[in-house]
């Protein structure tokens, strides 16, 4: 086998003799459908990063899914205040217009994709839309908390993990990079 540049600066040529045909067996397994949920946060934009290249290699969908989590009031208050409802009203519709953003600047016309906005748990979301969508790998992020920050806030990517029907790559915020363009 030889490799070398290709005219392209992103592509090479990779030349194989007849004793390197083996090496071109089809993979055991396809993607069709990539759901990816993010948060907008830059490790939601790194595990973005690795979705490209398997949606690419695959020829997959990819899903990019938003989870909107309610408001939850204090029981003291009784109520919502008019500023927090306004506020989730606000967040309802500028959520679309972001990821349609996204989706416009990061993943582009070359890989087919649509948005899905959902509401309520983010983990009971992100799996409930893998099951719907009959998606075949989720790649998510994990902010990386750890002590009393993670004992209550939890892990969605844990709980995705955990419950999801489907295989979950997590991509964690301090890794070795191996996607190109993801931050680092």
């Amino acid at each position: 086998m030889r490799i070398k540049a290709a005219p392209h600066k992103e592509n090479v040529v990779v030349e194989l003799a007849a004793q390197d045909e083996g090496l071109l067996r089809p993979l055991p397994f396809r993607l069709q459908r990539i759901l990816t949920p993010t948060d907008f946060s830059p490790t939601a934009k790194k595990a973005l990063q690795y979705a490209l290249p398997f949606a690419k290699a695959f020829d997959a969908e990819l899903l990019l899914l938003h989870v909107l989590q309610p408001f939850t009031v204090p029981a003291e208050l009784g109520y919502m205040p008019p500023e927090m409802a306004a506020l989730e009203r606000d967040l309802a519709l500028s959520v679309p217009r972001e990821l349609e953003k996204l989706r416009e600047d990061i993943v582009g016309a070359g890989i087919r994709s649509q948005v899905l906005v959902r509401q309520g748990a983010p983990w009971q979301e992100i799996v409930a839309a893998a099951q719907e969508t009959n998606t075949d790998l989720i790649i998510l992020s994990t902010h990386g908390r750890t002590g009393l920050p993670h004992v209550l806030m939890g892990s969605v990517a844990e709980r995705v993990a955990r419950h999801a029907s489907c295989p979950v790559l997590v991509v964690r915020e301090q890794e070795r990079d191996f996607a190109p363009g993801a931050p680092a």
